[in-house]
């Protein structure tokens, strides 16, 4: 993958005092920390790290995060795939389950020399994949997902003879590259305890497909989990190939809240101006409103409610107790949580905050680029640019 994906801008890049706002900021000191923390840990437990890109959707960020410049990498739209396959990235997982009619985009990243595995869990979706390899001679690698945990898609592990009917219905005319999961309860949190439980009920879930499939005769060649959370608190990976895991990369206030991160981890953060004052409710109003955070209120269920956002001062530092306490299309409206005797601190129109997101993933997709910095520093580093789309 090559440099010239950035926008550098060198010594004269600037400073987050000149920006127009709302933008997004990024902490290139803390996203490096993020990143090294996890591959040491599954260095430490055997398994190898296959990044999720759909929160970066970046060249910039993704040349840091994957072992090589042409992956490992998963994906969770076909438009991530077709970007990262420009920017020269050849082995990537698409891990949502596949609708036959994007098949043609597949094959079209096959010919562009892209292992792109598709993933599915039923056997409509088996019969569309293995009539497509047989019309075009290319036996599509295809995973078959499993449901570890009743959150979402996939084939429960003890559904024995629907997971062989899958695969009959997938072999031989496509390639069945193995099995693969994602925890999404473990977003729920709970403490320690249960979030190793979580990481290892994704574990016995695809390990023990793998030994049904592998019983029958069939390759089962991987054994993918995935969660930012699974993928910090397991303690076992005995069976699993790989893990997949992209929010860990920034964090955010979700993950602070399930214990995950903590505040100083999180690298990702909106830029905001000050434009006004309500004095007597206790509010500074700023530009950065819904569009620029997101709805998404993710903190909400949490013992902690961080609003739509935690304020912090120009260098990322939180302020005590500051939360975005409300949110209309361009306003944010700031205020000190409630119950708390914290004071509000004294910002004059103009002055600029920092917005740690609720979700990385929804507030990194208001926007088109990062702007980097390092630690404290309020010079900007480069702009490295974003897509969106499908």
């Amino acid at each position: 993958m090559s440099p010239a994906t950035s926008e550098l801008t060198g010594p004269s890049a600037g400073r987050l005092e000149e920006l127009e706002t709302p933008c997004l900021v990024l902490d290139a000191a803390r996203m490096e920390a993020n990143v090294a923390r996890l591959r040491a840990r599954l260095d430490g437990l055997g398994a190898s790290l296959r990044p999720h890109l759909k929160t970066a959707k970046s060249a910039d960020v993704a040349q840091r995060v994957m072992t090589s410049v042409s992956g490992p990498a998963t994906v969770s739209t076909l438009k991530e795939a077709e970007q990262f396959a420009d920017a020269g990235v050849r082995d990537m997982i698409y891990a949502v389950g596949i609708a036959p009619s994007k098949l043609p985009r597949v094959l079209e990243l096959h010919a562009r020399g892209v292992d792109l595995v598709v993933v599915l869990d039923t056997v409509e979706q088996a019969h569309a994949v293995a009539a497509a390899s047989r019309d075009t001679g290319l036996r599509i690698p295809a995973m078959l997902e499993i449901d570890c945990d009743g959150h979402r898609s996939g084939i429960p592990p003890v559904a024995h003879e629907r997971l062989l009917e899958v695969a009959r219905a997938l072999v031989p005319d496509a390639e069945l590259r193995g099995v693969i999961t994602h925890a999404g309860e473990s977003y729920r949190g709970g403490g320690v305890a249960a979030l190793q439980a979580f990481a290892e009920t994704e574990r016995a879930a695809v390990v023990e497909a793998a030994e049904v499939l592998r019983g029958a005769g069939f390759p089962c060649p991987v054994v993918s989990v995935g969660s930012t959370p699974t993928a910090h608190y397991a303690t076992d990976l005995t069976g699993v190939t790989e893990v997949r895991a992209g929010v860990f990369v920034f964090f955010d206030l979700v993950m602070a809240g399930i214990g995950v991160c903590r505040l100083d981890d999180i690298a990702m953060s909106v830029l905001a101006t000050v434009i006004g004052h309500q004095r007597d409710k206790g509010w500074i109003i700023t530009d950065g409103g819904w569009m620029s955070l997101s709805r998404d209120r993710g903190t909400a269920r949490q013992a902690v409610d961080q609003g739509y956002g935690l304020v912090c001062d120009l260098g990322g530092t939180p302020y005590c107790d500051l939360i975005v306490a409300d949110a209309n299309q361009e306003h944010g409206i700031i205020a000190v949580r409630p119950g708390s005797d914290a004071g509000l601190p004294d910002l004059a129109v103009g002055d600029r905050v920092r917005i740690l997101p609720n979700h990385a993933c929804a507030t990194a997709a208001q926007h088109d680029a990062y702007h980097v910095v390092r630690g404290t520093s309020s010079v900007i580093e480069a702009r490295w640019p974003r897509f969106g789309g499908w």
